[in-house]
């Protein structure tokens, strides 16, 4: 098993829940109480390089080590949330597909059940970080939240009073894969102008960097907003109207009170919030502008979201 990147702890006699998001370079861990707060946590390498069956080997490696700590603590251990990135099969408890961490049809729900013989459930990551946005961040007190975490990629989670929907085939929420620039940039999914494919931060330190004639990323870009620099400023422009316009089909489709914006763009702030809040108010037609806000819970959202599914998995068997 890898050796943790990071830990901190605290002790005390109640309930907890494991909670672990598996990303693509760390999982992030804890043991989440009945309040939603970590009161440990841990990071791991995933070293997704090995394959599918040693990330799994290191999921359930790293879970029943929590499980362990917790209780060695004076924790009583209730139960695991798990959240993964991919198509995810909520209902069956199956990681379906992803890419990043080379999972197909993986029913990781029952491995990690069997593993430590505890209730299991299993969650998509993005979802899971919307729900803990919801409910512990920057979503607190609206009933209907649009989370976007705006990053390598642009995804979406769609929280109604607390819970995540995730459609038909558990693939709801692509935000990313809307067409806003038909014949644009290919995108990953197979398509041409999808707003991940043209306003991602991979895409847009892509655009500045083509311009430039040298490599930069999106937060590059941002740095020399405030110099005055016609090129970043330009290129800049260009991303908020792309991504105003996808946010303006999301909101068309969900009809939130507010849009939270997650996702290392983010970093940007009122460079990026103000502007694209101003974008999107002056796309709409009928339309009911939500509040916009960046997103409060950082990289912790997933593993935070991971542990509330966890225990409401347990207030739905009480």
């Amino acid at each position: 098993m890898s050796q943790p990147e990071q830990s901190s702890g605290a002790g005390g006699p109640h309930d907890v829940v494991v909670a672990i998001d598996v990303g693509g370079t760390a999982m992030k861990t804890a043991l989440v109480d009945r309040d939603g707060v970590a009161v440990h946590s841990q990071r791991y390498a995933t070293n997704a390089q090995r394959g599918g069956d040693a990330v799994v080997a290191t999921i359930l490696e790293v879970a029943e080590s929590l499980a362990e700590k917790g209780r060695a603590d004076g924790y009583r251990v209730r139960a695991v949330g798990v959240a993964v990135p991919g198509i995810v099969d909520e209902t069956a408890g199956v990681a379906v597909w992803a890419a990043n961490v080379d999972f197909r049809d993986v029913p990781l729900r029952r491995l990690v059940s069997e593993r430590l013989g505890l209730p299991a459930v299993l969650g998509h990551d993005v979802r899971a970080g919307g729900v803990a946005e919801a409910r512990l961040g920057a979503g607190r007190g609206y009933g209907h939240v649009l989370v976007v975490p705006i990053g390598t990629g642009i995804a979406a989670a769609h929280v109604v009073h607390g819970k995540a929907f995730a459609g038909a085939h558990g693939a709801a929420g692509e935000i990313g894969h809307i067409i806003v620039r038909p014949g644009g940039h290919g995108c990953g999914c197979g398509a041409h102008g999808c707003l991940e494919a043209e306003a991602s931060a991979a895409a847009i330190g892509r655009a500045y960097s083509a311009r430039i004639g040298r490599p930069a990323t999106a937060l590059d870009l941002v740095g020399r907003l405030a110099e005055g620099d016609p090129i970043a400023t330009e290129v800049w422009t260009e991303a908020i109207d792309v991504l105003a316009d996808g946010l303006r089909t999301g909101l068309t489709l969900f009809d939130p009170e507010v849009i939270v914006i997650g996702g290392g763009l983010a970093e940007a702030g009122d460079a990026l919030i103000r502007p694209l809040r101003e974008a999107l108010a002056g796309k709409l037609t009928f339309q009911y502008m939500p509040a916009m806000v960046r997103a409060e819970l950082g990289d912790e959202a997933g593993c935070l979201g991971a542990g509330l599914l966890a225990l409401a998995a347990l207030e739905d068997q009480s």
